[in-house]
């Protein structure tokens, strides 16, 4: 939707909302992020002015998956109350009034992901209490009782975990890059977990869905589009292999602690063991390398501009060879 087209309906919007019909909103613009359509506005009153964050889904898709904008709300607001800092909901809901689809509001937080221009002096001490912070909000988010979150579904099992990914594999660029994919995948499902926690899972823990402040205080988990029910040490793992220099090729040197570092302050934040978490490491890395082939294929075929995936070919090799090696060693 344009901007020009969606000014006056999120006007139309806020003042309903706040029952103020002297409201305007100002400020109108992208609001970043990869999954669905996003916006940052102004809302002006009387009273003074706040920021608000809009999501909704992209147009001529089915409203389901990550295109399904109240799953996020639905964990946003169990999140309510807890230690996990996070954006909240203020609005949500899949009347079609006021933009023609669902749609999602949230508060506006102040923060920045780590990227190569933020944090750029960032100190290992500050490092550190960053991602202790991080880490215990992830426990935070899985300790949520899933009844809150009914409308997420049911866990689909582990083989569908692995297998899901199949179909992706097929249609993958560079496969002389996924060689070891067949066994690996064997190896999956042959040493799948029986005992592992199952409860709601954010989906895409990794640094640039945590926001924080200058100083390094930890203000919001962002982006739950992949949040579902299901194991979650699947996080554990997801954040734990992106962190590991063992994953990735000689020349990565990540800025955040080791991964194993990671694994041990989840566990401390946790308070408990984590049965199998090289199983998820390895699952993590499987799925990540079978992305980056099918990304690389939808580049070159046209279907989506984005050269960034051409970077990616030698990680595609370092991340299945890593699987492996979480499952053989």
């Amino acid at each position: 939707m344009k901007l020009a087209e969606l000014q006056p309906r999120i006007e139309g919007f806020i003042r309903t909302k706040l029952d103020d019909q002297s409201a305007t909103v100002t400020g109108l613009g992208p609001g970043g992020g990869h999954a669905g359509f996003s916006y940052l506005f102004t809302a002006n009153r009387a009273a003074g002015s706040n920021r608000y964050f809009l999501r909704l889904p992209p147009p001529n898709v089915k409203w389901e998956g990550t295109a399904d904008v109240l799953r996020q709300a639905t964990v946003l607001q169990a999140l309510d109350g807890t230690d996990v800092p996070h954006a909240r909901v203020l609005w949500s809901g899949d009347d079609l009034e006021w933009f023609d689809c669902p749609y999602l509001v949230q508060e506006f937080v102040e923060g920045s992901v780590i990227q190569a221009d933020t944090f750029t002096d960032l100190t290992p001490e500050t490092a550190q209490r960053m991602a202790r912070q991080s880490m215990a909000a992830l426990a935070g988010i899985h300790r949520l009782d899933p009844a809150l979150c009914a409308y997420l579904g049911e866990f689909t099992g582990f083989e569908f975990d692995v297998t899901r990914w199949d179909r992706f594999y097929e249609r993958a660029a560079e496969q002389g890059q996924l060689a070891k994919q067949p066994e690996v995948r064997r190896l999956l499902l042959e040493k799948t977990p029986h005992d592992a926690r199952i409860g709601v899972y954010h989906g895409d823990f990794q640094w640039a869905n945590l926001m924080f402040l200058p100083d390094g205080t930890l203000s919001a988990v962002i982006d739950f589009e992949l949040c579902g029910i299901g194991a979650t040490l699947n996080d554990v793992g997801w954040i734990c292999a992106f962190n590991d220099p063992a994953a990735w090729p000689a020349d990565r040197s990540p800025r955040m602690p080791h991964g194993d570092e990671l694994e041990a302050m989840y566990r401390e934040a946790w308070g408990g063991a984590l049965p199998d978490v090289r199983w998820f490491r390895a699952l993590a890395m499987y799925k990540f390398s079978i992305i980056s082939g099918f990304n690389l294929m939808l580049h070159r075929r046209g279907k989506r501009d984005d050269p960034h995936w051409e970077e990616m070919i030698p990680s595609m090799k370092a991340n299945m060879d890593y699987a492996y090696q979480m499952l053989t060693s």
